[in-house]
């Protein structure tokens, strides 16, 4: 399977679209400045990854039935969390170096693929550890996909709009959310939840469709291909962990801060994207139909977020943005879990920050974990730290499970802030890349 187009292909946008105007002007004009090629990308890697969010939040949104067809307590049901995301660093690691290796687009055939079939292989799971160990093999796929389709359509942007394109990608996970909240509401409707769990996990088929697509019409960005084929030590671990000289900086320092950094983020993030559908239905007594409608405004904040922090991190900068929605997800976990008994109208409402903030910090990492890295090793480290940073991280929702038993998952919610306060200390370990041209 071929991941470079014929020479004749490689030929790309001219400076000026119809009627003059420069293919980068206007609102979508991060989009005309991929390319044909590079808009191909970005279908892929935003069904990649809106497929990828759909098939991980099979299981949060499963959790309250999955705990009673198992009879499991709070801390069992955390545990399938943590699994996920601790073998996905394992996943991502492994992605990063195949796409240095064997190219982003095989790569990320083979990620897709992975997490395809182990989530439709958890709708069979006969036991409790059965599913346990499906879902940390559903996790080798999901670790991988996001690093190495990041990756895959930042060698096709240019440094203008790197920040925003990535942006866009990243907005592909609230797609997938709201796919996942939709076919949840519809199935648990009108299936008992002993079946109902079992056909959202086989409905993790759906990527099948998306490889057929990428595997014949999507391409590696040319000139970031031909780099990597002359790089020497192309998708090596030692040389992402390489201390710095007087002759070369090195990227050990690089490489612990941004572990520290993603690790930050995501222990936040998959804290609420874990616990809060279960908050909903058991603190806050919401039905099936009820929390499918306060999700809404929480995936519609989140989709916005992603959006608008794409474009953030392209004016403010890389590290500014990080900043900033760091200390506004903080403060809006705090209130989010302290809302007052009956107060629905405004647990309804603060939905919609909450998941505007939680996902607008994301928005950066694709452009910034690609810009500190150079070509040679940037799937490597990437996959790495986004990883690595994923699985410590997954450290958090389980702590919330131990937790709920005694505090209630709404006052064990809070721990999430400490994840965001993470982030911002790591990042003055870190440089600023906004502007950086990749090859």
């Amino acid at each position: 399977m071929s991941t470079t187009p014929p020479q004749q292909a490689l030929t790309t946008d001219g400076p000026t679209g119809p009627g003059g105007r420069a293919p980068d002007d206007g609102a979508l004009g991060w989009l005309r400045a991929l390319g044909p090629r590079g808009r191909r990308a970005f279908a892929g890697a935003f069904g990649g990854y809106a497929l990828d969010s759909y098939d991980y939040f099979t299981l949060p949104l499963s959790m309250v039935a999955l705990a009673a067809y198992f009879d499991l307590d709070s801390g069992q049901t955390g545990l399938f969390t943590t699994v996920t995301l601790v073998v996905s660093a394992v996943g991502g690691a492994l992605a990063g170096v195949l796409a240095d290796r064997i190219g982003r687009v095989r790569a990320l055939l083979i990620t897709v693929i992975t997490y395809a079939v182990f989530t439709v292989a958890c709708g069979f799971a006969p036991t409790y550890e059965t599913l346990l160990v499906f879902r940390a093999l559903q996790g080798l796929g999901f670790g991988g996909e996001w690093a190495v389709g990041a990756i895959l359509v930042a060698e096709y942007s240019g440094a203008r709009h790197r920040g925003r394109t990535l942006g866009a990608v990243q907005s592909s996970w609230a797609v997938g959310w709201a796919l996942a909240a939709t076919v949840y509401t519809l199935v648990f409707s009108l299936a008992d939840e002993g079946l109902a769990w079992r056909i959202m996990f086989w409905t993790g088929a759906l990527p099948a469709l998306l490889v057929v697509w990428v595997r014949r019409s999507v391409h590696d960005a040319p000139q970031a291909a031909l780099a990597r084929e002359h790089s020497t030590g192309k998708g090596s671990f030692a040389a992402i962990f390489r201390p710095g000289t007087a002759a070369s900086p090195g990227l050990l320092r690089t490489t612990v801060f941004a572990v520290l950094l993603s690790t930050g983020v995501q222990g936040g993030y998959y804290t609420l994207a874990t616990w809060v559908p279960t908050y909903l239905k058991t603190d806050r007594g919401l039905s099936v139909v009820g929390t499918g409608g306060y999700l809404t405004f929480l995936i519609s904040g989140a989709f916005i977020g992603y959006l608008t922090g794409g474009y953030l991190t392209d004016r403010l900068g890389r590290r500014r943005n990080i900043w900033l929605f760091a200390l506004l997800s903080a403060v809006c976990i705090l209130a989010y879990a302290n809302i007052p008994g009956g107060a629905d109208t405004l647990l309804l409402v603060l939905g919609f920050p909450l998941g505007f903030c939680m996902s607008a910090i994301f928005s950066g990492f694709g452009s910034y974990l690609s810009e500190l890295y150079p070509t040679a090793v940037r799937g490597t480290g990437q996959g790495f730290t986004y990883n690595t940073g994923r699985a410590i991280g997954a450290v958090f929702p389980t702590t919330v499970g131990f937790l709920a038993d005694s505090w209630g998952v709404g006052g064990a919610l809070v721990f999430g802030a400490i994840g965001y306060g993470l982030a911002a200390l790591a990042l003055l370990g870190l440089p600023e890349t906004r502007g950086k041209e990749l090859a």
